[in-house]
């Protein structure tokens, strides 16, 4: 059964969707340590996860874009993979 996005997990499910989109599951962390430096991810799979991730902000979080657009940036600076090229 799937769980209900929410606040408390709002986080690490858009950390496992980020990670998905690049082909790699939040365990494989587990199994290299340099996981940041080797992975990275595209304009376009950025652009994907960015469009997934506005909306579901702004439904958890009942916000307007501004201020769900405001949260991304912050999660993206704490969380996101590197950007190719």
């Amino acid at each position: 059964m799937l769980e209900t996005i929410n606040r408390r997990n709002i986080e690490k499910h858009l950390i496992e969707y980020e990670l998905e989109i690049v082909g790699h599951k939040l365990v494989d962390t587990f199994y290299d340590d340099r996981w940041y430096f080797h992975w990275t991810i595209t304009l376009n799979q950025f652009q994907q996860f960015h469009s997934y991730a506005i909306p579901l902000l702004k439904k958890t979080f009942r916000c307007r874009r501004e201020i769900a657009e405001d949260c991304f940036k912050w999660f993206y600076k704490q969380h996101g993979l590197r950007i190719k090229g």
